[in-house]
Order: C-alpha cells, then sequence, then structure tokens
C-alpha cells in the first residue's frame, strides 16, 4: 500500500498554532487570529483524516489475512466483501490528504498586476500586445474581475508598446500566475503585401498585488520626479505636472505613470506596481535559493520562456509547457481560456503532488511541442 508522506511537520506546526491560540494576546489582531484559526482547523481536519487513512489501511490487511486463513469458501468471500469499498474510501482519502498536504500559495487569492510589453517583431508586436489586453480584459469580464489602468504606451497603429493594468478581484493571482512569460504569435500581419507568416513576441508578466506589510519601502531609498504628462488627454492631463516617475535605487526599479489627471492618484499607482515588483523579485530570490534542481517551467516566473505560441494560419495555440494543443484560436483570443488556465493548474498540482511523494513528475497527457 502507498504510504503517505509523514505527519510529523504538520502535527509540529498543529502545536504551535494552539501555543499562539492560547496566548492571551492572541485575539488583539482579530485578522491574524482568524488566518491562524483557519489553519488550526484546517490542519485538526488533515491529521484526524490521516488516522483515519491509516485505520482503513489495517482494516483491508485484516480483512485480506482473515480471507487467508479461512478454510470455507463462503466465509472467506465473506471476509473480503468489504475490501474494495475499503480500498475506494482509503485512495480517495489519500488523494484528500496530499492536497491538504500542499502548502497553500499565499498570494492566490491577491488582486493582480499584469504588464504586457510588446517584443520582437516591430508593429505586429504591439498590435498583438493590445490583443491580449483584450483577451484579459474578457476573461476578466467573465470573472466579474474589475480592470483599472495604471499606464500605457501606445504604438503609432494603435497597439501597445507597454500597458499595465489591476485586475481585482477573488482568485485573480491563482488563474492567472501561469500566463507569465514570452507569447509567441504567428500570422500575416496586415502591412504584409506577400502574405508571408511573420513571427512576433509578447512579454507578460503576472505579479500579486503587493501590500504595504509584504514590501516595506524606505522613502529614502526613493527617487521621485514629476513631470507634465504627453499623450492625448485634453486640456487635464497634459497641462499640469501629473507624471510621476519613481526611481527605487537600492534596485534600480523605475516605474511610471500618468494616466490619471491627479499627480496623488498617479504616484499611488506607481507605488502599487513597485511594491508588486518588489514583492515578485523577493519571491523569486526564494525559489532559486530553495528550487529543486530539475525544476519544470510551471510556475517558475522566468520571462525569457517562449510559454505559447498562437499560429493563425493553423488555427492553433500551443502551450509549451504542457505540451497542449487547442484549436480554437478565434474563441482564446475573445478570452476563452478556461481549458489552458485548468491544464495548467491541474499541472502544477501534478508537480507539487510529485515533489511531496517523491516520484519522478510527468505531466499527464502530454503530447510533443508543436512549432
Amino acid at each position: 500500500m502507498d504510504e503517505l508522506p509523514s505527519l510529523a511537520p504538520f502535527q509540529l506546526r498543529l502545536d504551535e498554532l494552539a501555543a499562539q491560540m492560547a496566548a492571551p494576546s492572541f485575539y488583539g489582531n482579530p485578522r491574524r487570529a482568524a488566518e491562524v484559526t483557519r489553519e488550526h482547523q484546517k490542519l485538526i481536519q488533515l491529521v484526524a483524516d490521516h488516522q483515519l487513512h491509516e485505520r482503513l489501511g489495517r482494516e483491508i490487511l485484516e480483512a485480506l489475512d482473515l480471507g487467508k486463513e479461512a478454510d470455507d469458501p463462503e466465509f472467506r468471500a465473506l471476509a473480503t466483501a468489504e475490501v474494495p469499498d475499503l480500498e475506494r474510501r482509503r485512495t480517495a482519502l489519500r488523494e484528500s490528504i496530499l492536497l491538504a498536504m500542499i502548502p497553500p500559495e499565499p498570494t492566490d487569492s491577491r488582486n493582480t498586476v499584469m504588464e504586457i510589453r510588446a517584443g520582437t517583431g516591430g508593429d505586429e508586436a504591439s498590435l498583438f500586445a493590445a490583443e491580449l489586453f483584450r483577451l484579459y480584459s474578457k476573461y476578466a469580464d467573465a470573472h466579474g474581475w474589475k480592470i483599472q489602468p495604471m499606464s500605457s504606451s501606445m504604438s503609432e497603429r494603435g497597439g501597445f508598446k507597454e500597458v499595465i493594468f489591476l485586475i481585482t478581484g477573488t482568485d485573480v493571482y491563482k488563474q492567472l500566475k501561469f500566463e507569465s512569460g514570452v507569447h509567441r504569435v504567428q500570422r500575416v500581419p496586415v502591412t504584409e503585401a506577400n502574405g508571408r507568416i511573420h513571427t512576433s513576441t509578447v512579454t507578460v508578466a503576472v505579479l500579486p498585488e503587493a501590500e504595504e506589510v509584504d514590501v516595506q519601502i524606505d522613502p529614502q531609498d526613493l527617487e521621485i520626479t514629476v513631470s507634465r504628462a504627453s499623450g492625448p488627454g485634453g486640456q487635464g492631463v497634459n497641462t499640469t505636472d501629473s507624471a510621476v516617475q519613481i526611481l527605487h535605487k537600492p534596485t534600480g526599479l523605475i516605474v511610471s505613470c500618468a494616466d490619471e489627471r491627479s499627480q496623488l492618484k498617479n504616484k499611488a499607482k506607481a507605488m502599487t506596481v513597485l511594491r508588486s515588483r518588489l514583492l515578485q523579485r523577493r519571491e523569486e530570490e526564494e525559489r532559486a535559493k530553495y528550487a529543486a534542481a530539475r525544476r519544470s517551467q510551471i510556475g517558475s516566473g522566468d520571462r525569457s520562456e517562449r510559454i505559447r505560441t498562437y499560429n493563425f494560419p493553423q488555427n492553433r495555440v500551443t502551450d509549451h509547457r504542457i505540451g497542449l494543443t487547442l484549436y480554437n484560436l478565434p474563441q482564446v483570443m475573445e478570452g476563452d481560456i478556461a481549458a489552458i488556465v485548468t491544464a495548467l493548474q491541474k499541472a502544477d498540482y501534478e508537480q507539487k503532488l510529485a515533489a511531496l511523494t517523491g516520484q519522478d513528475y510527468v505531466p499527464s497527457g502530454r503530447a510533443p511541442d508543436a512549432d
């Protein structure tokens, strides 16, 4: 019978939480108290399920042994009659326990900052960047999420050289975190007179919105400059010093925002982006420090990776990390990426499950990548 990972670290954590809850000052911070209480309840359920899993295992072995020892065929059949049902219950319980043992991602419930930038391909790349922005906007609308523009830079043909926006709603980062990477488009550009297929790229970055408690920023580390906003906007935007640029001196990160007429609003938006980038950098450093040598592409967040290809002549979209190919490109470009999101989440779960059980990770149903 397959054995479960040791319960010892979870029991240790349960004891730590019980000690915290027993402290007189525990309810002084209601939000923290609620988080600890929820984790404590989940761990109690995990321990109970683990114990039940072991008990079912013992009952199965006892029934099988009794069946082997019995001389009477009728008694032997009676002794082992419940074994199939016990095994089904134990298998289902094992899956539930392993799922509960996978550490939760604390940022999964966060709002998300998305940054889409045109890569190689000139005007065609900027046009596709605009189409990806529309794709994610439609996906957000379908989930009842809200989109708040943060910053953008238009190309001459109406595409985006860069667009940054905030998506707010339930489990936004959980749904969109695997969209981070290089998206490749293959099609005949509108500017192509000879009908040749061109290849262009767009970079997508997905950042969980950071809260002030996540990232502490020393005001002394910031260099803030203001200027007159340029581009379209009429009387209000480009006649006042409302555009804000923030330089984080320790890291060299630069964030600009000029979408609002108010300098204070632009500064607040720029700080939101800066905190999210700093949080992502810190998390990537931690992942690099503790990641396994054979880490797969899923969830690695390396933006140099080509994660997906949109091939218009073949009506095909391929996610290269899991070898998933769909032939419904028009629907995908209308925001119907649920099948892709679900497949990526499943692959991520399988990878974590393999790491938990010490097995090699092989994506289910993997097919060779299409070019």
